[in-house]
């Protein structure tokens, strides 16, 4: 185990059953090696910076039924809200006085929004803050779309896959969606010209260790400047609410694989994570994240915007929380870092 971990780290890829030899049998002291292996190339290739984005949950409306998700279309117990155009420009006000120099958009996918209706946000908000970046993760839309959506002003998108496995994706999916369009749709974002984000729920129902290995040999293809990944976490209010959640430890595992694939990407310590755990953020950054994302949305609509059961968007997770935030860590020896923090691809 050791010396897959090593070869990891210098080589930067393992065939398929070398990483499902890593996957299955990683024990604790394993666990602490690449993690650790994973923190210094993230440390060499980011220095103990630690960039941060303004989460802004704009809707949580959405004509997908994913079974795993809080707000999908059959849940009539959901709150449903949209935040108009001017509602989003004061949270980027809010967040750009804070220091924020990224924006994140997220939301259902909501026919209300169209491409017109996104497009006009995305371009006010790149004239007001020219010097920002906007990222949107707003799910599948057609190429045309994305198109508009580049040319109004956004530079990065985050859509996981979730799993690369077709019979996988049909335990979490309903028959209306398909794997292929997904791909299709990382495919045009790539091609686009936008800094694309993938990435996995880990421990998702039905997920095994060959559908994972599919998953790393997906992304390393693929090659995307952000990978996102956290664990599985039910809502009461689907058809998943007594299934078990990922756990902290193959969640802290497959991020560190990911650093040690891609050594310069852009990998979050997510909100998932820090809900599984009151210390999941902390891990994560020490297993080679180096992105967090505090919530800009307003206060009152953060609780709407459930995806899972009781997720953490309050205190340190808040952008009103960034004093804590920074305490926080301090205490692993890292700091903020308020730039936009770009993707920088290998000399």
């Amino acid at each position: 185990m050791r010396s897959l971990i090593e070869r990891l780290y210098r080589e930067h890829t393992l065939a398929p059953d070398e990483l499902r030899s890593l996957l299955s049998d990683c024990d604790a002291t394993h666990l602490e090696l690449i993690n650790a292996k994973a923190r210094e190339v993230a440390q060499a290739h980011f220095g103990n910076r630690i960039f941060i984005r303004g989460l802004i949950e704009i809707g949580n409306c959405c004509h997908n039924d994913c079974y795993y998700c809080g707000i999908r279309r059959s849940d009539r117990n959901v709150e449903r809200y949209r935040l108009d155009k001017e509602t989003i420009l004061e949270c980027c006000r809010e967040g750009y006085a804070l220091g924020f120099r990224t924006f994140v958009l997220q939301g259902g996918e909501d026919n209300y929004l169209t491409t017109e209706r996104i497009s006009d946000i995305i371009a006010t908000i790149r004239q007001e803050f020219p010097d920002a970046a906007i990222t949107l993760s707003l799910g599948e839309k057609s190429t045309e779309a994305y198109e508009r959506f580049f040319h109004a002003g956004a530079n990065r998108y985050l859509l996981r896959h979730e799993t690369h496995n077709p019979a996988h994706y049909l335990k979490l999916h309903p028959q209306s969606m398909s794997l292929g369009n997904r791909l299709r749709c990382l495919d045009d974002l790539k091609r686009i010209g936008f800094q694309t984000g993938t990435g996995i729920m880990v421990g998702s129902p039905g997920q095994t260790v060959d559908n994972l290995v599919e998953d790393i040999i997906y992304i390393e293809k693929l090659r995307p400047e952000m990978i996102g990944i956290g664990p599985f976490l039910p809502h009461h209010d689907t058809p998943f609410a007594q299934m078990p959640a990922g756990t902290l430890e193959q969640t802290l595992l497959l991020l560190s694989i990911f650093r040690l694939m891609h050594p310069n990407a852009l990998i979050p310590s997510t909100t998932a994570l820090a809900t599984l755990t009151p210390e999941g953020r902390e891990r994560g950054i020490l297993a080679g994240a180096n992105v967090v994302m505090p919530n800009l949305s307003p206060v009152d609509q953060r609780s709407k915007y459930a995806l899972y059961d009781n997720k953490a968007s309050m205190g340190a997770e808040a952008a009103e929380g960034l004093r804590l935030l920074q305490e926080r860590l301090e205490r692993i020896g890292y700091t903020i870092d308020m730039g936009r923090g770009d993707y920088r691809p290998e000399a």
